[in-house]
């Protein structure tokens, strides 16, 4: 007689948990557990595919790991991460260790060093969702429902949105139901989600994304980034290795071919590589901040080091000119798509980090400094709105909130990046250029477009190389700032 689906499991064997006081052996058993349990999965996949319904449900669990704390002993308040603010147990599930090794390696040592105890390792109690299991396997897609003639659900896990979603980043979730509070700012299945989406989104593998992204929302960026690295590879103190495109494409020389791709993604994505993963991506994420928060709620899980905007805008003052530059200090958040997430009324501060780095590759790329520079760029309150046509409303009410905010430039998608920055506590800047100036007679039209496209694109592009070059020689200590982080903060970054 067949063994009841419902009450009948397999699993991989049962582990204990394993305490640490050295990182990197942690992070091994971490991958072992997983590449266990995916295998498994993986297994069991195939066979139900071959054979039919097994007779019993077939799961595995995410690896997790632990840390208990019971000492009040304060550790250096300098750092903003890799400590506990009060005693207690924390814990995380973690998915694709090979992906993230290094980032494991040195959150988990800062705990160890900072409150001196021990870490464990072990399989956690989350399942992990077949579709997520069979990801990293390129030969293998799991069937919609209906296509067999027996549910999957019946079999294997799926997704689950009480463990797939922004609880703690949101900071609505504090506490998990054993009473543990987290210890890093997504779970293992919202993070394969993101995952999964990235793939989708950009046709590249998140292992080629960089800790340092420029988002821009045109695809002019796009012929000088390529040139850019083709330089780059050509130079063998550039410290870069190679250089990605859509579909995974991968050139380590200036002269190596890249096809063009019949259909680009929703979000085309290059990544210029350094073999430490201290390079750049460039995502061209279009227009609107719809797009500007798809990306950045996907990309967020990689634990980025920075992100920057580098696109166009729209100057509001008369004394710009086409091809100004504008370093944003403030935004006003007219954009709506993290309205139930963030709160309008939480202020976005600007990032001393980042607002230096952008000013001195200004001044280093345009060779002006001080009073000059004032010439070509200004800072001031940036304004992102969710019309594209906003020209065309009556004009009396939206000028004057843009006055009164002392707003200088107006976009679709910077005050949406810098939020989510904010929300996720990745460091966030954005330098914009002005394409048009609406509100003074110069609207963008094709021929005045072409003339601004050729001469502003390349060097607006090498200023942002520039600053996230800069960024990169910061101390991330330095650069994750503790304006990022709340009272009740997750240790890990």
């Amino acid at each position: 007689m067949q063994d009841d689906p419902i009450t009948t499991m397999q699993s991989p064997p049962a582990r204990a948990h394993a305490g640490f006081t050295d990182a990197a052996p942690a992070v091994d058993l971490l991958q072992a557990l997983y590449d266990e349990a995916t295998a498994f999965l993986s297994d069991g996949f195939l066979q139900t595919v071959s054979k039919g319904h097994p007779g019993h449900r077939i799961r595995a669990f995410y690896p997790e790991i632990r840390l208990t704390v019971t000492s009040f002993d304060k550790v250096d308040s300098r750092l903003s991460f890799g400590h506990v603010a009060a005693p207690g147990t924390y814990a995380t599930t973690v998915t694709r260790p090979d992906l993230f090794r290094n980032y494991l390696i040195q959150q988990i040592e800062l705990l160890i060093q900072n409150h001196g105890v021990h870490v464990e390792v072990g399989p956690s109690d989350t399942p992990i969702p077949i579709h997520f299991a069979m990801a990293a396997n390129a030969g293998l897609a799991v069937p919609q429902d209906g296509v067999m003639d027996f549910s999957l659900r019946d079999v294997f896990d799926v997704p689950d949105l009480s463990t797939t979603n922004d609880d703690i980043v949101n900071g609505t979730l504090t506490r998990y139901p054993d009473g543990s509070a987290p210890l890093a700012p997504f779970t293992a299945q919202r993070v394969d989600y993101s995952l999964a989406r990235l793939s989708h989104y950009t046709a590249t593998d998140p292992m080629h994304f960089q800790n340092h992204v420029l988002f821009t929302n045109y695809q002019f960026y796009v012929d000088e980034f390529e040139a850019f690295a083709r330089t780059a590879l050509g130079d063998p103190t550039s410290g870069y290795t190679a250089f990605v495109a859509t579909g995974n494409q991968q050139i380590t020389t200036p002269d190596g071919v890249i096809q063009a791709t019949a259909k680009l993604p929703q979000m085309p994505t290059y990544h210029l590589k350094r073999a430490d993963g201290n390079g750049i991506t460039l995502v061209n994420i279009g227009v609107g901040p719809s797009n500007a928060k798809t990306a950045t709620d996907h990309i967020a899980v990689l634990r980025p080091h920075a992100w920057l905007m580098v696109g166009h805008c729209a100057g509001l003052r008369n004394s710009q000119s086409l091809g100004d530059f504008v370093l944003a200090h403030a935004y006003l958040r007219d954009d709506h798509v993290l309205d139930d997430d963030l709160p309008v009324w939480v202020p976005i501060p600007a990032l001393a980090e980042i607002q230096i780095a952008l000013e001195k590759a200004v001044a280093e790329v345009t060779q002006l400094e001080g009073y000059e520079l004032k010439r070509i760029m200004r800072t001031g309150t940036v304004a992102t709105i969710d019309n594209r046509n906003w020209e065309l409303r009556d004009q009396s009410g939206p000028v004057r909130r843009l006055s009164q905010s002392r707003a200088v430039a107006l976009d679709m998608e910077s005050a949406t990046i810098a939020a989510n920055g904010f929300r996720f506590r990745v460091p966030y800047g954005t330098l914009l250029c002005v394409s048009d100036k609406p509100l003074h007679g110069e609207l963008k039209l094709p021929g005045m477009a072409s003339d601004f496209y050729k001469t502003q694109v390349s060097r607006h592009l090498q200023i942002g190389i520039r600053a996230m070059e800069r960024l990169r020689e910061t101390p991330i200590s330095q650069l994750h700032s503790r304006k990022l982080r709340s009272f009740e903060e997750t240790a890990f970054l």
